[in-house]
């Protein structure tokens, strides 16, 4: 076992443990939840996070956590309820609008998730994951300088934000500017970003034409 997992594991027992001795503490309840998640037991996360809320219904983050465990799962809905819930005790919780922009393009309900991700941005407009996403919504839609607004605003928060640059290569090898698609191509490599091997095929076609 190597020393991160060694870490894990100790924090894992010793929240167990602290739990034994506080079964009331939302927060353990909370933070076992998070723990079990991160090793993949997703029943027993949901079991934890509706522990905490039940003992703490204000909690906000144990809602959304709740529906990201959802969302896991594949239960689409039982993840909107969570962060519906969430907004009614926060309504100006910037990431629950952005996980209900993100759903409701799973969805195909583009509307819905546009104005999900204007609302994240209006609370938070340095909010990377919502500029990129929506960024990404719009290359779906087809609204390509619409796309790239959306993504470069998102590289000017966080230069290294790989989904943007990802975003950038296809929107700008839709618009015919390789030489920008074939540069943010490389840097989404460079960040590790897993770039789907037909794009990669494209750009290194269209890497032949360029002049060096």
């Amino acid at each position: 076992m190597d020393n991160t997992r060694k870490d894990e594991e100790e924090v894992f027992a010793r929240l167990k443990a602290q739990l034994f001795e506080h079964p009331n503490s939302a927060p353990l309840h909370y933070n076992l939840g998070l723990a079990y998640a991160k090793r993949g037991e997703l029943d027993e996360a949901i079991s934890e996070f509706k522990q905490a809320i039940a003992i703490d219904p204000s909690m906000v983050q144990a809602y959304v956590n709740l529906g990201g465990i959802y969302f896991r799962k594949g239960n689409l809905e039982a993840c909107i309820k969570q962060n519906l819930k969430a907004l009614e005790l926060k309504p100006d919780f910037a990431q629950a609008h952005c996980n209900l922009g993100f759903i409701y393009t799973q969805q195909g309900k583009y509307k819905e998730a546009i104005s999900q991700y204007q609302k994240a941005l209006e609370i938070a407009p340095e909010f990377v994951q919502a500029h990129a996403n929506l960024g990404n919504l719009y290359l779906q839609q087809g609204d390509i300088e619409a796309s790239i607004s959306e993504n470069q605003k998102a590289l000017k928060i966080n230069r290294n934000f790989s989904l943007a640059h990802h975003n950038l290569a296809i929107a700008f090898l839709k618009k015919g500017d390789y030489k920008s698609a074939i540069y943010h191509c490389d840097k989404a490599i460079e960040l590790g970003f897993p770039v789907n091997p037909a794009l990669l095929k494209e750009i290194e076609n269209h890497r032949k034409n360029i002049p060096t």
